[in-house]
């Protein structure tokens, strides 16, 4: 075979490469497409791919690589990063307290819209921190999210007297992901700035446990896309049957990400198993994570037909996006019961005009009175764990 037929069948590979590529490509959800160009960026050395990290007294602030938007990101799609961070390098007890983020220039640092800023994920490792604190039985027991900060609410403090308690040297998984849901030409480097505050162990804090429920809605697992859905079937379009999808003992399918409709419509579902209160607990705060065109997002008591508290949520006018979503927060706190029953109902209006996505889910707080009276033993006794 000569050197020219080679080169012709190198060329003709490569061709087809490329085209195959392409077309594997554009058929690519626009998440998927983020990932694949964002790893690309980064390993390429084009953008800045690493984290920068300040340490200081009370609070710990970390900035993001850089994510380059140069499209419409909807919810859950942009450009993200991960970071595992320990607050101090001793094991020394530290009370978490407010968590912010915040979108700002890749170049000059300054500060800019929040509409780039999808959500702050904060994550523990359970074993380890259960274990540290005398609390083996509560591993395993649900997704070890402290919490989730999202567009709407870029800053979350708890209230005064109160905090997450961890072993400082402990660590924490923070993920955060860009959005852009209006600018289709957009040529942008931009990075996530991300702070924790917290203080050192003292008397007078009350320990918090984290516990997050969300709306999960059924779908047609055989045939989980179909158009239209009977109103009376109370069930969803998911996004995707990957990601955000639950299964319940009896193998029906549920999905936390789903559509909605042009117009005015409510969903709703039960959070009992969530919550899992075993005898009553107070609730101190809430973070709320909702996506644009949600209205009002409600933690139902069942049983006394009344709410525990209801966030409102404040749309942008003109474009898509949210202006403000209102948090839950008490000092006094507010009762739950295990004997109610409690529902997660959100409000939503869609004047888009289209199809948009959808999420609605609440990061609650709640005294730990268990873990309360562990941390007042003798100091002896917690530093074994």
């Amino acid at each position: 075979m000569t050197k020219s037929k080679i080169y012709k069948i190198l060329g003709g590979l490569l061709i087809f490469g490329l085209i195959v590529t392409i077309v594997v490509y554009n058929n690519l959800t626009n998440r998927h497409k983020a990932i694949l160009k964002t790893t690309l960026l980064y390993k390429t050395g084009l953008v800045d791919a690493d984290w920068q990290i300040e340490k200081h007294r009370a609070e710990y602030k970390m900035i993001s690589p850089d994510f380059y938007i140069d499209g419409i990101y909807k919810s859950m799609e942009g450009p993200k990063a991960s970071n595992y961070i320990r607050l101090t390098e001793d094991s020394s007890l530290v009370w978490i307290t407010d968590f912010h983020v915040r979108a700002m220039d890749a170049k000059t640092r300054k500060y800019i819209s929040k509409d780039f800023i999808c959500h702050l994920n904060v994550d523990f490792n359970d074993a380890n921190y259960y274990a540290s604190l005398g609390l083996e039985s509560r591993i395993g027991k649900q997704y070890p999210r402290m919490t989730t900060l999202s567009h709407g609410v870029e800053n979350f403090t708890l209230p005064k007297g109160f905090g997450v308690p961890m072993k400082g040297n402990q660590w924490l998984l923070a993920t955060t992901q860009s959005l852009n849901h209006n600018i289709p030409d957009a040529n942008y480097l931009i990075k996530h700035e991300v702070t924790i505050g917290y203080h050192k162990d003292d008397q007078q804090t009350k320990p918090l446990m984290c516990r997050a429920i969300y709306i999960q809605l059924p779908y047609d697992k055989q045939d989980p896309f179909k158009e239209p859905l009977n109103p009376a079937s109370n069930q969803c379009v998911p996004i995707e049957t990957k990601n955000h999808v639950y299964t319940d003992a009896q193998g029906n399918n549920y999905s936390g990400h789903w559509l909605i409709k042009p117009g005015k419509n409510t969903y709703k579902s039960n959070v009992d198993n969530q919550l899992m209160i075993e005898d009553s607990l107070r609730l101190h705060a809430a973070a709320i994570h909702a996506h644009p065109m949600s209205r009002y997002i409600t933690l139902w008591d069942v049983t006394t037909q009344r709410p525990v508290f209801t966030s409102k949520i404040q749309n942008h006018k003109n474009k898509i996006g949210i202006d403000y979503i209102s948090s839950f927060l008490s000092e006094k706190g507010v009762w739950l019961y295990k004997n109610h029953h409690y529902e997660l109902i959100l409000d939503v209006d869609n004047t888009s005009g289209k199809d948009q996505d959808m999420m609605g889910s609440m990061f609650l707080f709640f005294y730990d009175q268990k873990l309360d009276r562990l941390l007042n033993q003798p100091k002896s006794k917690l530093s074994k764990k």
